[in-house]
């Protein structure tokens, strides 16, 4: 337990330093976590018997971030298209091409490649005092979400919420992350308030935007968490490694976070809009 403690400490003290220069330093960063989950998921779906393409994934992940700056997100979405594409035909052309195959390759793109990127495109909104409240947003929610999930559960226990998946999860545990994840918003709302010049805040979510960041990025949270749960029992794992002792692997760690940036990215895209 007190290494757990020791490397969530390391853990968020890079996160501030990463924080504090955001901007290029968080985003490359935040593509080399990106790249070591992907490998962990491949690695985890290796393990099961399947026989992943990635190969297209690396190569549409190397040109995603300098297409992004040279464009705009927007092409984030003929990158994915195109990968997708790209993989089905490399499974098809086999000598025995199996469908869950295709969808094997496509997965860690889907789940971690896209919500990576709104991660990144998350890092470089400007002003850089809006990019911090953002990603403040997308930390917070889940690491609050799974705070009290996890001191409520274990002490009030009850019905199991996900048995099939996730047998230690209970509803309560479930209701108490969804309020933890609601306060973590509003805290951040709240902070961001007293701590941003007036340009700035014209700028920040209403106080109804935090409470439906709070609310949905709470349920893209635990449904993160839920689905990584899944893939490590279907692939007979506990952990997608052993990167960080005391937490598993850099997807262990990424699992709610990565679900919960694409709620955080979605809310900034329609803003724009």
């Amino acid at each position: 337990m007190k290494q757990r403690y020791i490397t969530a400490g390391l853990l968020i003290i890079l996160l501030s330093v990463l924080m504090y220069f955001g901007g290029a330093v968080l985003s490359v960063a935040a593509f080399i976590c990106i790249c070591f989950a992907v490998y962990e998921e491949y690695h985890a779906l290796a393990l099961k018997g399947h026989r992943p393409i990635a190969l297209p994934t690396w190569i549409g992940m190397a040109l995603s971030i300098p297409l992004t700056l040279i464009f705009n997100t927007a092409v984030i979405i003929p990158i994915l298209i195109t990968v997708c594409m790209v993989t089905g035909v490399c499974v098809m052309f086999r000598h025995e091409p199996k469908l869950e195959d295709i969808l094997v390759s496509v997965m860690p793109l889907i789940t971690i490649v896209l919500p990576g990127m709104c991660l990144i495109a998350l890092a470089l909104v400007q002003p850089k005092a809006l990019s911090v409240v953002l990603l403040s947003l997308m930390f917070i929610i889940p690491v609050m979400g799974d705070t009290m999930a996890f001191l409520v559960g274990s002490r009030v226990g009850g019905p199991k919420f996900c048995p099939a998946v996730s047998p230690n999860k209970t509803i309560s545990g479930a209701i108490a992350g969804l309020l933890g994840s609601l306060i973590g918003s509003l805290l951040v709302g709240g902070v961001a308030w007293l701590c941003c010049d007036p340009a700035t805040r014209e700028l920040l979510p209403t106080l109804l935007g935090y409470i439906a960041l709070g609310i949905l990025g709470g349920i893209a949270g635990q449904m993160g968490d839920l689905f990584a749960s899944l893939v490590k029992r279907h692939c007979g794992i506990k952990d997608f490694s052993n990167l960080f002792p005391g937490h598993g692997g850099m997807l262990d760690r990424m699992d709610s976070i990565l679900f919960v940036a694409l709620v955080i990215f979605s809310y900034r895209l329609l803003l724009v809009i």
